[in-house]
């Protein structure tokens, strides 16, 4: 009951509700690039948009970034699109593999958390020890190979258009969606998922479950593994 939702990639629809609780609206928070949805990169001027009018109406904007936070160059990609949100969510790369979750943002806002002000925060596990270590660790190596953003962005792009051409020559009807490093796949019959999925799993494959789920590709990936993921998706398209 305290939450709007407002579909995503719809600046319209945002006005409109700031228009209709003018007072009442605390905070906008939104994924810079969907990926809880399948992948959906944001329409040209939607972030700028929440940025101006949060600050018309006096509203936080706060960049839930646990998925694409250091996914596409050593930082938020609210840097690498030059918008600067009120508050920041962090998490999954920045953990090494270990569950950690992280939030920053101006020194205004911050100096509202205890033990600078009045806001009580705690949590049992805050900074512990091992995560902080592999975490530390994981940001190291991706510091140290920053070049390597480009190299696997271009392995995304050599993927998806690998699979979508995959897919045509089957005549199976598939929709890829990505950006940067994450791709998305959906198909047009709902059944076929599960049956690729599980095609893919026992070649080796190992697919996010879900159409609405995000696919990654890392650091650790090689030329070898993008041309065997696509070689397997045509064996895998044939069964469908």
């Amino acid at each position: 009951q305290n939450t709007l939702v407002v579909p995503y990639n719809n600046t319209k629809a945002v006005e409109q509700i700031f228009r209709l609780y003018p007072k009442e609206i605390a905070a906008v928070i939104v994924e810079p690039v969907a990926a809880n949805m399948g992948v959906v990169p944001p329409q040209p001027g939607l972030l700028d948009s929440l940025r101006k009018v949060t600050r018309e109406f006096g509203a936080l904007l706060i960049f839930d970034e646990v998925i694409t936070g250091f996914r596409f160059h050593y930082g938020a990609i609210a840097q690498q699109l030059n918008i600067t949100p009120d508050l920041i969510c962090l998490g999954k790369i920045i953990g090494g593999g270990l569950p950690i979750g992280a939030y920053g943002g101006s020194e205004k806002i911050m100096r509202f958390l205890a033990p600078a002000g009045p806001v009580y925060q705690a949590s049992t596990f805050a900074g512990n020890p091992l995560v902080m270590r592999a975490g530390a660790s994981a940001l190291s190596v991706l510091r140290k190979n920053a070049a390597g953003y480009a190299r696997i962005n271009a392995f995304t792009m050599q993927l998806v258009t690998g699979l979508t051409h995959a897919a045509r020559a089957q005549g199976v009807d598939l929709g890829l969606r990505h950006y940067g490093s994450m791709f998305s796949l959906r198909f047009k019959n709902p059944g076929q998922f599960k049956v690729f999925y599980n095609h893919m799993r026992q070649a080796g494959v190992f697919l996010a479950p879900s159409e609405f789920e995000a696919n990654f590709v890392s650091f650790a990936h090689t030329h070898a593994d993008i041309t065997y993921t696509i070689y397997a998706a045509q064996e895998a398209f044939k069964k469908l």
